[in-house]
């Protein structure tokens, strides 16, 4: 009997130990949350005025090259490390969690300012990419600020991309999955959902309550359950796993032979803004400038042009190449949507459907994360596409093998049997 009592003793005090735990991390992510909310807010918006602007001046394109200038000078004085594959946009944020290392404050006024100038002028670029960067760039500094540890100095890098993630997106479940996740493929930092899952919602609550307007998709009548069906859907999923790694390695071998050919990173930029904006004159319009969710807006309604995906990769891996800042998320989903519109024509499936199950597939190919992925398509389309979602991530997360948007991602497990292997993505 003294013995019991003695356990439930030490029992009663580390449930308050773990519930002092929890309020710490309730305080830090609900800060973090508001914050990353205002600055997602400001980022949304900037953005969104960028591309108004650009759409009443198309001939604001013609200065890209110029404003790429303008972003090399800004990296070139404010940010001294060289850039490397290591130490680029989001490939840095991962490197930084996996190595605990700290990631400069700077780095958010940085990727703000270069995001808006490149989609002003027409860069390919996206805005989840640059969120990402800000938020571990807060969360790091606030770790910073509190002298926390490696391990809680990881945990509230997470905090501030799920936030960020959120804030722009409006998907905070997806934000806090994929925090979490795409770190280390197989193994996930669970000790960080709480604060994640806080943060994201708070940050999507204050872009919300500032008015912020997330895009609206909506399927076609969903396919029912059963094998043929079942068949068509593992079929895209197949193609969207090999569009994965074409991705990858567009975007590797156009950035290796731009560093290459142009070491010096302001005539790299130069000639990439160039290219871009020769590309936009002969294509005629500028569907494959800056974000694109017009583009993406109507393949998820079930209308795209059958090369739109490969121009899409042209004219991203060109400016990612550059130098132009943004990120490759958004890209992705354009590239998947536009080819499952496409592909669904010959597999038999609703175009709308298509669209759907390619912008998934094809986040989950390239960013090695399932889990974020099934819930992207929850969120995004709802629940009644749920059996596709779940068969379609799981056939593009095998097959896209060990390729990924992003170097330092560690594959923890194998994606083909159950032993651990722990690698660096090919990219």
């Amino acid at each position: 009997m003294k013995s019991f009592f003695l356990n439930l003793w030490e029992d009663i005090k580390n449930f308050f130990g773990h519930f002092r735990v929890y309020l710490k991390w309730l305080v830090l992510a609900l800060l973090l949350g508001v914050v990353l909310g205002l600055v997602g807010t400001g980022f949304y918006y900037t953005l969104f005025y960028a591309g108004e602007l650009r759409e009443q001046h198309p001939w604001l394109i013609w200065l890209l090259p110029v404003a790429g200038l303008v972003i090399a000078a800004l990296y070139y004085f404010f940010d001294k490390k060289p850039q490397t594959e290591e130490n680029k946009g989001t490939n840095m944020v991962l490197a930084a969690v996996n190595g605990g290392e700290e990631i400069p404050f700077r780095m958010t006024p940085l990727i703000f300012v270069s995001s808006a100038i490149s989609h002003v002028f027409g860069a390919s670029v996206g805005r989840e990419g640059a969120a990402l960067q800000m938020g571990a760039s807060l969360g790091s500094t606030l770790s910073r600020l509190l002298k926390f540890n490696e391990n809680d100095h990881k945990v509230l890098i997470m905090t501030g991309m799920s936030a960020a993630f959120a804030a722009i997106f409006g998907s905070p479940l997806t934000a806090a999955v994929f925090s979490m996740e795409v770190i280390s493929v197989g193994v996930m930092y669970y000790a960080a959902l709480v604060p994640c899952t806080v943060s994201a919602l708070t940050a999507l609550y204050i872009a919300r309550l500032l008015g912020v307007q997330y895009a609206q998709y909506h399927f076609d009548l969903v396919p029912s359950f059963g094998p043929l069906n079942a068949g068509k859907v593992m079929l895209l999923g197949i193609l969207c796993a090999v569009l994965s790694i074409v991705i990858c390695y567009t975007l590797i071998i156009t950035e290796r032979g731009m560093q290459n050919v142009f070491e010096n990173p302001f005539i790299k930029i130069f000639v990439a803004g160039t290219v871009v904006a020769l590309l936009t004159l002969l294509v005629g319009n500028q569907d494959y400038n800056g974000l694109g969710t017009a583009v993406i807006l109507r393949a998820a309604a079930g209308h795209a042009v059958w090369y739109a995906f490969l121009l899409k990769l042209v004219f991203t891996a060109v400016s990612l190449a550059g130098g132009y800042r943004g990120g490759e998320i958004v890209p992705s989903l354009f590239i998947g949507a536009t080819f499952g519109c496409f592909a669904a024509g010959f597999l038999g499936l609703p175009p709308s459907v298509g669209a759907a199950l390619g912008m998934i597939a094809v986040f989950c190919g390239v960013t090695n994360s399932p889990i974020a992925s099934f819930i992207m398509g929850l969120e995004l389309f709802g629940g009644q596409g749920m059996w596709m979602f779940g068969l379609v991530v799981a056939v593009s997360y095998m097959l896209s093998g060990y390729y990924g948007l992003y170097k330092s991602q560690l594959i923890i497990y194998s994606k083909y049997r159950s032993v651990y292997v722990h690698r660096k993505a090919h990219r």
